[in-house]
C-alpha cells in the first residue's frame, strides 16, 4: 500500500471571486455532477425502498431496519484508508481519486438493478444487494469528498461544497419525488432501472474530470505502508488538537446532526402514508416541491459560509434543523391537509438544506490533507452515525410509544450540541481551524 506525501493545495487566490465566478467555475460545476452521483442511491436503499417494502405489507419495525442499509455509509472509514493509499488496478489512467469513484460508480448502477431484478419477493438476496449499494455508495463518497478537498484550499470550499450539496439535492429529487411519482404508474422494478440508468450522468462527468495535482509516495515495506494508511490517520487527528479538545470534537460531532439523520431514513415514510397522503402527494410535495425549497437552503448555507464563515452559519443551522422537526406534530392533527405538509415541508427541508454546506465546511476544516479520504470518512461517519442508529430502532419506538414521541425525542441533542461548539469553537482556532469568516484574498 503506498503512502501518501501530497502537495500543497492550490495556493489561494489573490482576490476574492464574485458570487457568480464562485459557483459557475469548472470545479463547481464538477461537484455537482459529483453530488448528484452521491445522492441518487441514498434514498434508494432507505426512504424510497421504505414505501417500496410499505407496499409489500412488511411491518414498520421491519421496514426501518431494512431501510437502514445506509447504516454502511457510517463505517465507511474502516475501507477509507485503501483510497488513501492504494491505485485501483486497470483504472490507474484515471487517477487514484477518480479510479476508486468510478468503481463505486459502477457497483451503485449495477446494484441497483440488481434491487429491480430480485424485488423484495425475495426478500434475502434483496437485503444483501441493498447493502451492496450502499457500500458502493459509501466508497464513492469517500473518493467525492476526498477529491474536493485535494482540489481546492479551505478558503476555497464554500461554493464546491454549495454545487456538491445542489447536486446531492438533484439526485434525491430524482430518486424520491421523481421515483414516488412513477411508483404511482409503473412497478417499482422499472422505476429502479430508470435510477440505474441515471448513474450515467456522473459517470460521463469523471471520465471529463481532472484529477487533484497530489504527489504520492510508495512504502518501502508493508509494515511501513500500513503504519501510514491504517494507523497514521487516526493517531494524527488525536496528535494535532491533543487528547481533550479531540475528544469533545468528536462528542459535538456525534450530536449536532441527530436531529437529521433520525428522520432521514426509513420512518418518514410510513409516517407520511399514515397521515393519509398518496404516494403521488407525498412524491411532489416532499421529495419535489421540498428539495426545491432544500436547494434554496442550500444557497443561503453557501452564502453564509462564504460571507459569515463557518461558526455563525454552522450554529444558526443547528438550531434551525434541530428545532425544525417539532414541525412533524403539525402533521399529526391535520391528516391528510396538504397545506399544512406543504408548510411543514417548506421549513424542514429549507432549513436542513441549510445546514448542509456549513456542516460539511466545518467537517473539511479539521481535516489533514495528508490523510484525506481517511478522516473525512471517519468525521462524517460519526456524524450521522447516532441518528441512524436512531433511525435503525425508530419503528419499534413509535410502535412502543407514538410518532410524535419519537419527533419530539429527536430535537434533545440541539441545546448540548450548541453549548459544546461555544466552548470548542476558540480553541479549534487557536489550533489553526478556520471557522470565522475569511476577508479578502
Amino acid at each position: 500500500m503506498p503512502a501518501e506525501e501530497p502537495t500543497t493545495p492550490p495556493t489561494s487566490r489573490k482576490r476574492r471571486l464574485s458570487i457568480w465566478q464562485a459557483f459557475t467555475q469548472p470545479a463547481a460545476w464538477t461537484m455537482f455532477f459529483f453530488g448528484f452521483s452521491s445522492g441518487l442511491p441514498f434514498l434508494l436503499v432507505s426512504g424510497t425502498l421504505a414505501y417500496w417494502l410499505h407496499g409489500r405489507g412488511i411491518e414498520l419495525k421491519d421496514i426501518t431496519m431494512i431501510a437502514s442499509a445506509s447504516l454502511a455509509y457510517e463505517f465507511k472509514f474502516v475501507w477509507a484508508p485503501l483510497l488513501d493509499g492504494w491505485r485501483l488496478p486497470g483504472l490507474s489512467r484515471l487517477g487514484q481519486r477518480r479510479g476508486w469513484l468510478l468503481l463505486g460508480q459502477c457497483g451503485v448502477a449495477a446494484g441497483i438493478l440488481a434491487m429491480a431484478a430480485l424485488t423484495p419477493g425475495s426478500l434475502g438476496a434483496f437485503v444483501v444487494v441493498t447493502l451492496c449499494v450502499a457500500f458502493f455508495g459509501a466508497t464513492q463518497d469517500s473518493a467525492i469528498d476526498a477529491y474536493r478537498i485535494e482540489i481546492a484550499p479551505p478558503e476555497a470550499q464554500g461554493p464546491l461544497v454549495t454545487t456538491y450539496v445542489l447536486g446531492y439535492r438533484v439526485g434525491f429529487i430524482l430518486s424520491g419525488g421523481v421515483a414516488l411519482v412513477m411508483a404511482d404508474h409503473m412497478s417499482w422494478s422499472v422505476v429502479y432501472v430508470a435510477m440505474a440508468v441515471c448513474m450515467a450522468i456522473p459517470i460521463v462527468a469523471n471520465f471529463v474530470a481532472k484529477e487533484p495535482q497530489v504527489h504520492r509516495l510508495r512504502a518501502a515495506r508493508w509494515s511501513e505502508a500500513m503504519r501510514q494508511g491504517v494507523v497514521e490517520p487516526f493517531v494524527d487527528f488525536f496528535r494535532r488538537y491533543g487528547w481533550l479538545l479531540a475528544c469533545v470534537t468528536l462528542l459535538f460531532i456525534l450530536l449536532f446532526k441527530i436531529p437529521e439523520q433520525a428522520t432521514i431514513g426509513g420512518i418518514v415514510s410510513p409516517f407520511y402514508r399514515d397521515m393519509g397522503f398518496s404516494r403521488t402527494a407525498i412524491g411532489t410535495i416532499t421529495k419535489g416541491y421540498g428539495v426545491i425549497l432544500g436547494i434554496a437552503g442550500v444557497f443561503v448555507g453557501g452564502i453564509a459560509v462564504e460571507r459569515l464563515g463557518v461558526r455563525r452559519s454552522l450554529l444558526a443551522g443547528i438550531v434551525l434543523c434541530g428545532c425544525s422537526n417539532f414541525l412533524y406534530l403539525w402533521l399529526i392533527g391535520n391528516h391528510g391537509n396538504l397545506a399544512v405538509l406543504t408548510g411543514v415541508i417548506s421549513g424542514l427541508n429549507f432549513t436542513l438544506g441549510f445546514l448542509g454546506p456549513p456542516a460539511v465546511a466545518f467537517l473539511s476544516s479539521l481535516v489533514n490533507v495528508r490523510h484525506t479520504a481517511t478522516q473525512y470518512a471517519l468525521l462524517s461517519s460519526l456524524v450521522n452515525l447516532p441518528g441512524k442508529l436512531m433511525g435503525f430502532f425508530a419503528g419499534a419506538i413509535v410502535m412502543a410509544t407514538s410518532y410524535g414521541f419519537y419527533f419530539a425525542l429527536t430535537v434533545v441533542a440541539v441545546l448540548p450540541a450548541v453549548l459544546l461548539f461555544l466552548w470548542l469553537e476558540p480553541r479549534l482556532r487557536a489550533h489553526g481551524v478556520a471557522l470565522r469568516a475569511a476577508g479578502p484574498h
